[in-house]
This record gives structure tokens, sequence and C-alpha cells, in this order.
């Protein structure tokens, strides 16, 4: 178990090493000048003192050759600074903490949500002994996953905000203002953990194991639960905790819908301004909650299954992925 841990803590560290690096090559190498947007200041087609860009340049340390800017990045961000944005002078750690608390709200109930629907369209759908009534629950995930982001918001607002009145439209705050954001970003990633699990379970019904139990006695809901959920659980496991990632990527749709302060709006005003401090501070907390999350998910799989604990048992949980999205 030692080991597994290892493994896995030595695989986090690498994938914040290579988006930090990956970010900063990426971001540093566009054509745009973040700099000149900052000292124009919104003033459009106005000449800009060469003097004031310079002495921007030389305070942000953008004067500097890419590799010493690249070190220099690399060593603050070990210690937490990401620096200062360019378009606003405020230190990039604080503008992200003022609004991550919101996100990872915001995100955290999304999932609540996303895993309570999704457990309970698959479950239903394994249980049920209707074949019409299993067709149709499984025909809700494909449908939720189509639809796009931004038209579910807009429907639950036109439904929920200004017909029922029953939640704030824009920027709202508490839990009335946090459902209707939460839900239309829970929807898609929801379908997606339900047809993982129902195929997972419809895989693991046809194990002989399953029939064991049957013949010894044991009632169809008892299986399910003792003998079907966990082995069928861990593929979901698996795209739950790689679907968090696309969260908080959802966010900036969701967050710009309902007008909600949170990492999504400040990813696209950093964004629009260039302003690449910002934007490579985003990318790299966003990495970290994905890579945290991702860490949990690994302890949780020997709690799953214990052989997974060994050598190349992260490697079998995918086979299984594989092998039940092959089946669904």
């Amino acid at each position: 178990m030692a080991r597994y841990l290892g493994m896995r803590l030595l695989q986090a560290v690498w994938v914040l090493w290579a988006t930090f690096t990956v970010s900063f090559v990426v971001l540093y190498l566009l054509p745009a000048d973040p700099v000149a947007i900052a000292a124009d200041g919104g003033a459009g087609n106005s000449p800009v003192d060469a003097a004031a860009i310079e002495e921007l340049r030389a305070r942000y340390g953008l004067d500097k050759p890419l590799w010493e800017q690249y070190l220099t990045a690399l060593w603050n961000a070990l210690h937490g600074d990401f620096g200062r944005s360019v378009a606003t002078g405020q230190p990039v750690t604080k503008a992200i903490v003022d609004v991550l608390p919101s996100t990872l709200a915001l995100t955290a109930f999304a999932l609540v949500l996303a895993l309570v629907g999704g457990v309970a369209v698959a479950v239903a759908a394994s249980s049920t002994r209707l074949p019409r009534l299993r067709t149709a629950l499984l025909a809700l995930p494909p449908i939720a996953v189509a639809v796009p982001t931004f038209w579910t918001g807009l429907l639950l607002l036109q439904v929920f905000s200004f017909r029922l009145h029953w939640a704030p439209a824009f920027g709202g705050a508490g839990l009335r203002g946090t459902v209707l954001p939460a839900l239309t970003l829970a929807l898609p990633i929801g379908a997606v953990i339900a047809q993982v699990l129902a195929a997972g379970f419809a895989s693991t019904w046809k194990q002989p194991f399953t029939a064991v139990a049957l013949a010894k006695g044991a009632s169809r809901s008892r299986v399910q639960w003792r003998h079907v959920t966990r082995p069928a659980a861990v593929p979901a496991l698996t795209i739950a905790g790689v679907l968090v990632g696309t969260m908080l990527a959802g966010s900036v749709v969701v967050e710009t819908v309902f007008a909600r302060a949170g990492l999504g709006r400040l990813t696209q005003t950093s964004v629009l301004a260039q302003d690449i401090p910002v934007v490579q501070g985003i990318v790299l907390v966003t990495a970290l909650v994905f890579v945290v999350v991702n860490l949990v998910v690994d302890l949780l799989y020997p709690l799953l299954d214990p052989r997974i604990a060994t050598v190349g048992g992260r490697e079998r949980a995918g086979d299984a992925l594989e092998e039940v999205a092959a089946r669904g």
C-alpha cells in the first residue's frame, strides 16, 4: 500500500510540473502583448507611451529571457506566489483565493447532485424488471449529455426564476442562488456517471458469482448491493474523478449565464484581457484540484477492490472502464 501511495504522489507532482511548464510556454509565446493591452487601458487607438510599456515589462519581469522568467515563476509558484495581475496589479493568489470558495462550493454541490442522480438512474435501470421502464431510464443520460450546458441554464432560468420566482436569476448567494447553477453543471456529469455505472451493473450481473449468489437463495436486491455494486462502481469512480476537471471548466459557462462571481468569471475576464499571470495561476489551481481529487479516488480504489493496490492495479481499473464502455 505504501508503494502504491508513493507512486500516486509522484504522478501528482509530475502532472503539476508538466501543467506549469506547458501553460507557461503556451501563454508566454502567444503573439498578443498583455503589457500593451494593460497600458492602453481601454483607450482604443490612442497612442501608448513606449516608455510606460517598457516600465511595465520591467516591473513584471517580462524584459528578461524566457528561461529566466520560467525559473523565477517556477520558484515563486513553489512558494505559492503566482505574481501579480498585469491588468489590475493585484496579487494573483489573492485574486484566485477571493473567488475560489464560490466555485468550489458550486462544484462540490454539483458533484453531489450528479452522483446522487447518476447512481439513482443506474440503480433503478438495473433493478427494474420492466423492459420499457429500463429502456426509458437508460435513454435519459444520452439526452442530458447532448443538451448544451448554456441552453440548460437558460431554460432553468426561464422556468424557475422568471416564471416561478423560486430562485434568483443572477448573482444569487446561499442555497437558493446555488441550486440552479449546480443543477445546470450536474446534469451532463450525472448523465455520464449514470451511463458508465449502468453499463458496469449490466456487465457485473453477467458474471458467474451473481448466478451463484442467486442460486443460494439471495434476493436480487441483496445481490445488487452486496455483490454487484462494489465491482461495478470502480469504472464510475474513475470517470467521476476525471469529470471534476470538466466541471471546473464548465463553471466558466455556468457562472457567465448566472452572473456568479467565481473562478469561471475570473477566467473569462483574464483571457479577454490577456492577463497571463492570472490565467496561468487559474490553470495551476485547477490542476491542483484535479490532482487532489484523483489522488483521493486512487486511495478509494483499494476499498472497492484490494487487487488495485498492487502494481498495475490502476491499469486494471482503466481496463475495466474500457471494457464497460465497449459493452455500453
